[in-house]
């Protein structure tokens, strides 16, 4: 079983797929930490996004796996564990970029249809039910209006001491420029699959939002 979580950056996919996970006792996939992690390699070794060539060489060298302990979910890149670099404000300004190149994700995509072709799993991202799983048992976009959302990850910014809490305006900006870089780039762009259920949680708690997953999979398992 496969269940597909779309959206834009902030509205929560990441959160919600972890608590489902948790709840339906099946495995989750932070696709979106994977391209970070990317970034986060191409960036530490002065890779610049248009080297075709050095990209290549990089993705094929690139040894990504995700590591459980009692702290929750890490990410290990190369044998380093890059948790918690990938979510700084650097990576964040330019994972858009990097997630838009081809080469970046063909190479993604088919190491995400490697981990889950075995597994009952959940897998969030920007294209998750319309490319990598198109077939998808459940598909899902959540979204939320652009306010919330710089909330949320002015949140995350403040923790990691990328921001002050006094810049939500500037995250803002930040997060519509993203927004637009998702939408209209060539390769995958963020859309919504034609079967995908929207939930807005712009006035959801996060437990509402895992409710409503778990809710509408159970209900189709039945059927079953």
């Amino acid at each position: 079983m496969i269940v597909a979580i779309d959206g834009p950056a902030a509205s929560g996919k990441s959160t919600a797929a972890i608590g489902v996970a948790k709840a339906l006792n099946i495995t989750h996939f932070d696709t979106g930490s994977m391209y970070r992690a990317v970034t986060h390699g191409l960036i530490s070794n002065q890779i610049s996004f248009k080297d075709t060539k050095s990209i290549k060489d990089f993705l094929e060298s690139l040894k990504l796996r995700f590591s459980n302990s009692k702290k929750g979910t890490g990410l290990i890149l190369n044998d380093n564990n890059v948790t918690d670099f990938i979510r700084s404000n650097t990576i964040s300004e330019n994972v858009s970029e990097v997630s838009a190149i081809k080469i970046v994700r063909d190479f993604m995509v088919k190491i995400q249809r490697q981990m889950a072709s075995d597994t009952d799993c959940i897998l969030e991202g920007r294209d998750i039910g319309t490319v990598v799983f198109p077939n998808a048992d459940f598909k899902f976009f959540m979204t939320a209006d652009e306010k919330s959302r710089a909330e949320r990850r002015l949140i995350e910014l403040v923790r990691s001491g990328d921001r002050n809490a006094s810049e939500l305006d500037s995250v803002l900006d930040d997060l519509k420029v993203r927004d637009h870089k998702d939408s209209t780039r060539n390769h995958a762009p963020l859309i919504k699959a034609k079967d995908a259920l929207v939930i807005d949680t712009t006035y959801l708690t996060i437990n509402e939002v895992i409710d409503k997953i778990v809710n509408t999979v159970n209900q189709k398992r039945t059927l079953y």
